[in-house]
């Protein structure tokens, strides 16, 4: 994703091929969130809970083997993702506890939305560092307060959903069990993450149209 400026007053930003962006998270999803899920659950439904630790750790390294031998490199995203969930795997399968496989995630919504609302409280919106990863901003562009209201605007809806989602988690945990969070954490928080994603896409990108200037390609090569 990259922003070019064409003029004195007009910046257009280059959205690249969507289609291809959308398969990658898809792909990324079922690897990283609903396999994982099915995995933990049927094995916690027969076998056991340690077995169901194991088997995310093995279908991990699986996926991680395949997409080496397949494309000949790991993507940086992929690489993150599964290191946060072998990472707390592997702490629930030392503890034998499955609680704690499902309560990281919940602490970890919790520390998300507090970054979140607090940035924007503070007037310092982290979504606009987050934006600068993968779009080039001019300086103009970012001291202009309008842009600078967009940001806070979805750094606080973001972290309003984190809040939402830690306290679904947290629910089904205290008032259903172990069995029915997994499924919880794995259904309705992927749901409710999507459309979280998508609320702040579609928030911000109607709010930057209002901004004179600026407006959006999709399609174009992105630029290096």
């Amino acid at each position: 994703m990259s922003l070019h400026a064409t003029s004195a007053t007009e910046h257009i930003i280059e959205l690249g091929h969507v289609g291809k962006v959308v398969r990658n998270a898809l792909l990324l999803l079922v690897e990283t969130v609903v396999v994982p899920t099915a995995i933990l659950y049927g094995c916690m439904r027969t076998v056991g809970t340690v077995p169901g630790l194991i088997g995310v750790i093995a279908w991990c390294a699986l996926t991680m083997t395949v997409r080496y031998v397949v494309g000949g490199r790991v993507p940086s995203t992929l690489l993150l993702v599964v290191g946060i969930l072998v990472a707390r795997t592997a702490i629930a399968l030392a503890c034998t506890s499955v609680w704690l496989y499902l309560l990281q995630p919940i602490a970890a919504s919790v520390l998300m939305a507090v970054v979140f609302v607090g940035s924007a409280l503070l007037g310092r919106p982290i979504t606009q560092k987050l934006a600068l990863d993968f779009v080039h901003l001019p300086e103009r562009l970012l001291a202009d307060q309008r842009m600078r209201r967009i940001f806070m605007e979805v750094a606080l809806i973001w972290g309003f959903t984190r809040i939402l989602d830690a306290g679904i988690s947290l629910n089904s945990l205290l008032s259903w069990g172990t069995d029915a969070s997994v499924l919880v954490r794995g259904v309705l928080s992927i749901g409710l993450t999507a459309l979280s994603v998508a609320g702040c896409a579609y928030w911000g990108w109607r709010r930057i149209h209002g901004i004179p200037g600026v407006r959006f390609r999709f399609g174009q090569g992105l630029a290096s």
